[in-house]
């Protein structure tokens, strides 16, 4: 059992080193001073009509709400557009916002595109680490029957 595990993680670290380069799924930019910026993972970018969105950034904005505690931004399928996102949050307790108070946020502060169409309050999946466990909220919002 042992050997197996030793085995796969050999073979997915040759994998991640193919070429010379480490491959961690990150996508990042590399500024003229050569700072790097790392911009989201590859797996969680959202296409939507086109257009690339990067889940952090549009976390960034929703994390700024004074009544925000958590925010996970993911891929929601979409007819029209392939994708849009989709949030999901946690409130601080005692604070009482709306959806469209927080969309109207991100409208606010970043091309159109690029807010949330969907919001669904509720509490994160998460690992016995405290990880959010961002694949069940693909699955969820996957799901979803709501439109805003």
């Amino acid at each position: 059992m042992v050997r197996q595990w030793v085995k796969l993680c050999l073979r997915a670290t040759d994998e991640a080193f193919k070429g010379g380069w480490f491959r961690s799924g990150d996508l990042a930019m590399k500024h003229p001073d050569k700072y790097i910026k790392v911009k989201d993972r590859l797996k969680d970018v959202i296409i939507s009509g086109g257009e690339n969105i990067s889940t952090v950034d549009v976390e960034t904005v929703l994390f700024s709400h004074p009544a925000v505690l958590e925010a996970v931004i993911v891929a929601r399928p979409d007819n029209h557009w392939g994708q849009t996102p989709c949030a999901f949050v946690k409130l601080k307790d005692g604070f009482d916002v709306n959806a469209q108070e927080l969309i109207e946020l991100c409208c606010d502060h970043m091309p159109h595109y690029m807010a949330p169409r969907t919001v669904i309050f509720d509490d994160m999946p998460k690992t016995s680490t405290g990880k959010i466990q961002k694949f069940v909220l693909r699955e969820k919002a996957k799901v979803l029957r709501i439109y805003i």
